[in-house]
């Protein structure tokens, strides 16, 4: 038994076979499927994969919840669960990323997820009911579930009675839904057929439990490699300088670049009658004394 995934459902859409037929699919996307942690039969009785997916807002997420994931060097996660795994060898190092591949074209899967809410429903929608006549003797109550209770035994309504309520937003399991396709580059899974929920929901996505599983599946997983074995950029020696490069080196300022500077340093020194930056103006009859000691 191996883990499943962590997937979103992006929508429905077609593939063409090679003879022309064509074959309606949902599309999942893996967002950053990664271990979080394990669960081992030492610690807590039974061994399980703790994946998380997609990227919360800081915000969204509890402190507990934050310290496990900067414990397991991964980034905030919007969704967590649990797969089962049959021992030790099924466990995959935590911070991995499970690519697309972890599944083969032509494989069978069980997908969990909620059903698309209905909202508050009558009992005709919610349960198929017929409804009560719609000529003679019934006034305003067509669509009503009719009655409900019994005499005074046993004076009460009866648990699980089918009447109107909410509808809708349930877990559910399609299983035996066929892979047709996977795309490891952008993380895709194509199933044929529908899965429960609407877009943009989670589901849960196992090996079919009623089938036999593939033989070339990989165990206990495909793991995706996103770090790049190739340096990123490629750097001379130390004390190495390029022959092209070696014109571009000055020994010593040019005389004309000194003059230069040194006007530059001296516009905002300041003299006799201006003050240097920072300074403050001297007063009028200061300004005017000294013009006179200098006409004298």
């Amino acid at each position: 038994m191996r883990s499943g995934v962590i997937a979103k459902k992006v929508g429905m859409t077609r593939l063409f076979q090679e003879d022309g037929r064509h074959v309606p699919v949902t599309v999942l996307s893996l967002e950053d499927c990664q271990v979080v942690s394990h669960r081992t039969s030492d610690r807590d009785g039974y061994f399980a994969v703790q994946l998380g997916a997609g990227e919360a807002k800081h915000k969204n997420v509890n402190k507990p919840q934050r310290e496990a994931f900067a414990k397991a060097d991964v980034g905030l996660k919007m969704r967590v669960a649990e797969f089962r795994v049959e021992g030790e060898d099924g466990l995959i190092p935590v911070g991995s990323t499970i690519s697309a591949e972890h599944f083969v074209a032509g494989q069978k899967v069980d997908i969990t997820g909620h059903t698309q809410g209905k909202g508050f429903a009558g009992a005709m929608k919610r349960w198929g009911f017929g409804g009560l006549r719609a000529t003679h003797g019934v006034s305003l109550s067509h669509r009503s579930h009719g009655s409900t209770g019994n005499r005074q035994d046993p004076g009460r309504v009866f648990k699980n009675k089918k009447m109107a309520g909410h509808m809708g937003d349930r877990q559910r399991t399609q299983q035996n839904l066929e892979i047709v396709r996977t795309d490891a580059d952008r993380g895709l899974l194509f199933v044929k057929g529908s899965v429960p929920g609407s877009k943009n929901g989670w589901l849960l996505v196992r090996d079919a439990v009623k089938l036999k599983m593939p033989e070339d599946l990989p165990f206990p997983g495909a793991i995706l490699d996103k770090k790049s074995t190739a340096p990123e950029h490629d750097e001379a020696a130390p004390g190495m300088v390029e022959a092209a490069a070696e014109h571009e080196v000055v020994d010593q300022v040019a005389p004309e670049m000194q003059e230069q500077l040194a006007e530059q340093q001296q516009a905002g020194a300041g003299d006799d009658v201006t003050p240097s930056v920072g300074e403050e103006t001297p007063e009028n009859g200061d300004a005017a004394g000294s013009d006179d000691n200098k006409e004298g």
